[in-house]
C-alpha cells in the first residue's frame, strides 16, 4: 500500500491505451458475487486492515490521538513551493500544475488510521463488505454524506471518479488497473469487481479513491460553458469535506475556509480534527525566498528538509526567544529509497556493471561531512527504515521465494549481503575509483586523453545531470568531480518544472534524483515503481525504467502474500533483488521530520505513531499562546 494515498497527487501524463472500466448500473454482479459466496449475507465492516484486526470498535466515537475538545477557530499560513494554475485533481501534472490544497476539499471512502499499520475506517462510506477471496468489495456510503450544495453523495459520483481517475490519470490507471468494473448495486452501495481473486489489498485501496461531484463536473460554468474533468481549470470546484476554497490568487495563493454546517462535523473519523477556520498556502518558487518569509512571520510552519538550513539558518532572535519552537517528529510510518537514477532505457546505462561504476564514484561520507554536517545515513535498502529492508544473507521463507527466481537475479543475490562502497577518505576513495574503473573496462568502456569513450565506437560517455530544483545542483556539483575522475564527460542542467515534467514523461533525461516512499505494507504500486508494465507508461513511477521478469514475478508475491510474515519475506526478496541489479546510486536519508513553528498552536498530549507531525489536521489555534508572542507581521 503506497504511503499517504490518502492526499497523495501524482504528476503525469494522459494514457489513452489505459485499461478500461467497465461501468453498469445494474444489480447483475453483485448478485452473482452473492451467488457465489453462499447463502449467508457478506459480513459488513466499519473498518478494514490488511494484517489483523482493526482497534477501534464499531461504535468509537474518535481516535485516540486527538483531542475531542480541540478549540476551532484560528488560521495557519502554509508554505508551498512551485505554482499552480489547476483545480482539477484528475488531471494533475497532465496540462498544468494542481494546488495541493484542493485534495482537502473532498473526501474518500475511508480515511486511514495513524495509530495503526495499514488499517482505515469509513468516511463517506458507512460499512464494507468483501468475500474470502477478495474477489470484489461492496462500499456503504453514508445517507448524511453531502455535498457543499447539499446534494447527497451517491454510488453514481463514485462511478463516475473511478472512471475519470483512471482514464486521465497515469498514476490511478496504474494503481486500479486491476479494477475490471465498478457498478451502483443498491441506493447507497457501489461495487469494485477485482480482474483476479486473492489480491487483499484490492478491498481497501479503492476506499482511499478522492470521490468527486458527478452532477458538478457534468454541469456549466457561470458563464454557461459546459464543464470538462479532463481539462485544467481555475474555477473552484465543488467539494464535500471540512473546506473549501474560498479564495486564492492564481499561481501565489490559496486560501479555504471551514465549512460550518459540513455533514462530518460530529462524526468520529472529524471529531478533533479540522480545527482551523482557514488554512492559507501561500507559493513560492525559491526555497531561500520561502526560508526568509517564515522568518520574517509571513507563514506559520516551516518543514525543513535541508541539512544546511537545519545546522546554520535557524539562529535568529525569534528562536532564541521561544516565540519560535524547532522539533523534530520520528518517521515511523514510511520508508525510502532516495537515488541518483539513471535511465536505463538508454544503452549506455544498460549494464549493471556501469551502474554500479556509478556508485563507486558517489562518496557519500564525505558528502554528509561537507554538506550536511554529519545529519544523513546511507541508504542500503528500497525500504530503508523499516522491517522490509532487506539484510545478511537470504534465508527461511526469503530464501524460498529467491529460488523461484534464482536463473533471473544476479549471483550475488544468495552469496553476499549488499553494501555500498565506503569512502570519506582518499585512500579509499582511490581504491572506489580503481574499482569503478575496472567494472567500465569489463562493460565495454576505456580511457583515452583522459575521457571515458566506448571501446568499439570511440564516442565518448556523457551525462547529463537533470533537476528542476536549484537546491539539487549542491548534490550534483559534489558528484561531478568523482565522475570527471572517472573519464566521464558530465554536465548539470537545471530546468524549470514544466520543461523538467515534460522531459520525465518523455524520458528524455540520463540521469535525475528521485525518490520513492514506501509504506509498512507494501502492495499494488510496486508494479508502477519497478514493473515492465509501468517501464514505458509515460507518466509513470518507474523512473528507471525497469524491465525484469524476476522482479515482476516478487512484486506479485508481495501483492498476493497471504500473511504478514509472507509480505515481509516477499518484500526482502524484491528487495535484494532491486539492489543486486544497481538501478540506481543510492543517497541519503534522515529519520526524523524537522519543522518549524511560530507558537501560535496546541496539538494532542500523545501525537499518532505514524502521523509524523500531523500538522496541521490534529493542531489547533491557541489564542492564548498567539497573545504572548505578538501579533502576525
Amino acid at each position: 500500500m503506497a504511503f499517504t494515498r490518502r492526499r497523495l497527487l501524482h504528476g503525469g501524463a494522459l494514457i489513452a491505451a489505459a485499461p478500461a472500466i467497465q461501468v453498469l448500473t445494474g444489480a447483475s454482479a453483485f448478485e452473482t458475487a452473492r451467488a457465489q459466496t453462499g447463502p449467508t449475507d457478506l459480513k459488513w465492516r466499519h473498518g478494514l486492515s490488511l494484517f489483523g484486526d482493526v482497534k477501534y470498535p464499531e461504535a468509537f466515537k474518535h481516535f485516540d490521538y486527538v483531542n475531542p475538545d480541540a478549540p476551532a477557530g484560528g488560521t495557519v499560513r502554509q508554505i508551498a513551493l512551485g505554482t499552480f494554475d489547476n483545480f482539477n485533481p484528475v488531471v494533475s501534472g497532465v496540462k498544468g500544475s494542481i494546488a495541493g490544497a484542493v485534495g482537502l476539499i473532498y473526501e474518500s471512502l475511508t480515511i486511514p488510521s495513524l495509530d495503526e499499520v495499514a488499517t482505515e475506517y469509513g468516511a463517506l462510506a458507512e460499512s464494507v463488505a468483501y468475500p474470502d477471496d477478495y474477489s470484489f468489495v461492496i462500499y456503504r456510503l453514508r445517507k448524511e454524506a453531502r455535498w457543499h450544495d447539499g446534494k447527497p453523495v451517491t454510488p453514481d459520483d463514485v462511478v463516475f471518479s473511478l472512471q475519470s481517475f483512471k482514464t486521465h490519470h497515469p498514476f490511478y490507471a496504474a494503481y486500479y488497473r486491476h479494477v475490471a468494473k465498478v457498478e451502483k448495486t443498491g441506493e447507497r452501495d457501489v461495487t469494485f469487481t477485482f480482474d483476479a481473486p486473492g489480491n487483499r489489498e484490492l478491498p481497501q485501496i479503492v476506499g482511499q479513491l478522492m470521490v468527486l461531484p458527478k452532477h458538478w463536473w457534468e454541469g456549466v460554468d457561470a458563464a454557461g460553458k459546459k464543464r470538462d474533468i479532463s481539462a485544467t481549470t481555475l474555477e473552484p470546484p465543488l467539494g464535500g469535506a471540512a473546506y473549501r476554497i474560498k479564495g486564492f490568487e492564481a499561481a501565489r495563493s490559496v486560501t479555504l475556509e471551514r465549512v460550518k454546517d459540513y455533514w462530518g462535523l460530529n462524526s468520529n473519523f472529524n471529531v478533533g480534527r479540522n480545527n482551523f477556520d482557514e488554512l492559507r498556502y501561500e507559493y513560492f518558487r525559491d526555497g531561500t525566498v520561502a526560508l526568509e518569509a517564515f522568518k520574517g512571520d509571513q507563514v506559520d510552519w516551516r518543514t525543513e528538509n535541508s541539512a544546511k538550513n537545519w545546522a546554520t539558518a535557524y539562529d535568529f532572535p525569534a528562536v532564541k526567544e521561544g516565540r519560535v519552537i524547532l522539533e523534530e517528529f520520528p518517521n515511523r510510518s514510511s520508508g525510502v529509497m532516495q537515488a541518483f537514477a539513471p535511465n536505463i532505457r538508454r544503452d549506455k546505462f544498460k549494464d549493471p556493471r556501469v551502474r554500479r561504476a556509478l556508485n563507486f564514484a558517489f562518496d557519500f561520507e564525505e558528502m554528509n561531512k561537507q554538506l550536511f554536517y554529519g545529519q544523513y545515513k546511507r541508504i542500503a535498502s528500497y525500504f530503508e527504515g523499516t522491517e522490509l529492508a532487506s539484510h545478511g544473507l537470504p534465508e527461511g521463507r526469503e530464501l524460498e521465494i529467491l529460488e523461484t527466481v534464482r536463473p533471473e537475479v544476479p549471483a550475488e543475490v544468495f552469496t553476499t549481503p549488499y553494501s555500498n562502497p565506503v569512502g570519506g577518505n582518499s585512500e579509499a576513495v582511490r581504491s572506489n575509483l580503481r574499482e569503478g574503473m575496472k567494472l567500465l573496462k569489463e562493460a565495454g568502456f576505456e580511457v583515452r586523453d583522459r575521457k571515458l569513450v566506448d571501446s568499439k565506437t570511440g564516442s565518448p560517455f556523457e551525462i547529463e545531470l537533470l533537476s528542476e530544483a536549484p537546491s539539487s545542483e549542491r548534490i550534483m556539483l559534489f558528484f561531478k568531480p568523482s565522475l570527471e575522475r572517472m573519464g566521464f564527460t558530465v554536465s548539470i542542467r537545471t530546468i524549470d518544472p514544466t520543461q523538467y515534467e515534460n522531459r520525465m514523461r518523455s524520458w528524455d533525461f540520463d540521469v535525475v534524483i528521485a525518490s520513492w516512499m514506501e509504506s509498512l505494507s507494501p502492495g499494488n504500486e510496486q508494479r508502477e515503481f519497478w514493473g515492465s508494465h509501468a517501464a514505458d507508461m509515460p507518466g509513470s513511477r518507474n523512473i528507471v525504467g525497469i524491465k525484469n521478469p524476476a522482479v515482476d514475478k516478487l512484486i506479485e508475491r508481495v501483492i498476493f502474500a497471504k500473511d504478514r510474515a509472507d509480505l515481509v519475506a516477499a518484500t526482502h526478496a524484491l528487495d535484494r533483488v532491486l539492489l543486486w541489479n544497481n538501478y540506481v546510486v543510492p543517497q541519503f536519508t534522515y529519520p526524523f521530520h524537522r519543522t518549524a513553528r511560530w507558537d501560535r498552536f496546541g496539538r494532542p498530549a500523545e501525537m499518532p505513531k505514524y502521523g509524523l507531525d500531523a500538522f496541521p489536521a490534529l493542531w489547533w489555534y491557541d489564542a492564548g499562546k498567539a497573545a504572548k508572542i505578538g501579533n502576525r507581521s
